[in-house]
């Protein structure tokens, strides 16, 4: 069972120089993610390079992770195949290899209609017992999750939440005036995070955590907690690093963030490629301009005990 709120990291995967998984580098974040108090981890996204992958990779990490994360917070897998077959297949190979969610995209490449969406999301969900996370965002992939789509979907008791990506946050509003608690709703917009979970949102699929992880779970504790003025204090330093989140290259971006932070490295798997020139040294001032003026943090983890 998940516990759908909080702070989930889409988090990268780590390779290594001659393009392999850097299990080392790897398991070196995700424990930096437990130890910052994260919610769960979400595996092979946009972010994680799932479209470079191999089946028996993504094995790896969702048996790394599990070992680490030890059943306190669960380990989620992203599926973003061509066919409705490779989705099942994708999420019942996910099952078996002990993920204990989904994050599911619509079908990739082919531009489906309301009708085929859904027709395709439920046979994905008739199909596996885990509970999913649905992905909707329209403005990457092209296809929009509507409410009376939801409507139709929630037909399925494993789905169960959806990261809300449209860029048009009074849609956390709609989906909980219509739903109520049926369907968990996350923001999955860096830029957009802490305005998501004030007017509702109860948890963050986020980005730049890869590299803050500490930073981005205090802004969702104190938001939590009532205290706006300090999570948006927070909010303020981190606005330009989360604005490395809305890029076609965010996973490069991403990494060069990690390796400030010394939980990351910046290699990528072709297509991709490192950046460089003028880009890169814009990217590269954003984070030392960050780093200079990385913010005290208040003792986020004991909110709930302080009097």
């Amino acid at each position: 069972m998940v516990k759908w709120e909080g702070v989930m990291p889409a988090v990268t995967t780590k390779f290594t120089s001659d393009d392999t998984l850097d299990l080392v580098m790897f398991e070196k974040n995700i424990q930096a993610q437990i130890d910052a108090g994260v919610h769960g981890i979400i595996l092979g996204g946009t972010l994680g390079e799932a479209s470079t992958l191999e089946q028996e990779e993504k094995e790896t990490l969702i048996k790394t992770s599990i070992a680490l994360t030890d059943g306190k917070i669960p380990v989620i897998m992203n599926v973003a195949e061509q066919s409705t077959k490779g989705a099942i297949e994708a999420a019942q190979t996910a099952e078996k290899v002990g993920a204990q969610g989904l994050m599911l995209l619509p079908p990739m490449r082919y531009k489906a209609t309301d009708y085929e969406t859904v027709a395709y999301f439920k046979a994905v969900a008739e199909n596996t017992a885990l509970p999913i996370m649905l992905y909707n965002n329209p403005v990457d992939y092209k296809i929009e999750v509507s409410l009376d789509m939801l409507e139709e979907l929630i037909a399925c008791d494993n789905i169960q939440a959806i990261k809300e990506s449209t860029r048009d946050i009074t849609n956390v509003i709609r989906i909980q005036n219509r739903f109520g608690h049926r369907i968990k709703v996350f923001t999955g917009v860096d830029t957009l995070g802490l305005e998501s979970l004030v007017i509702g949102a109860v948890g963050w699929v986020a980005g730049l955590v890869c590299a803050y992880p500490a930073e981005t779970v205090a802004i969702y504790e104190l938001v939590k907690a009532g205290r706006i003025e300090e999570a948006l204090k927070i909010y303020r330093w981190f606005m330009p690093l989360l604005e490395l989140d809305i890029s076609p290259q965010l996973v490069q971006n991403i990494k060069l963030a990690e390796v400030a932070t010394g939980i990351g490295t910046e290699h990528v798997r072709a297509p991709r490629l490192p950046l460089q020139g003028a880009e890169r040294e814009r990217i590269l001032q954003v984070i030392e301009t960050a780093m200079k003026h990385r913010p005290e943090l208040p003792d986020y983890k004991n909110i709930n005990n302080e009097v």
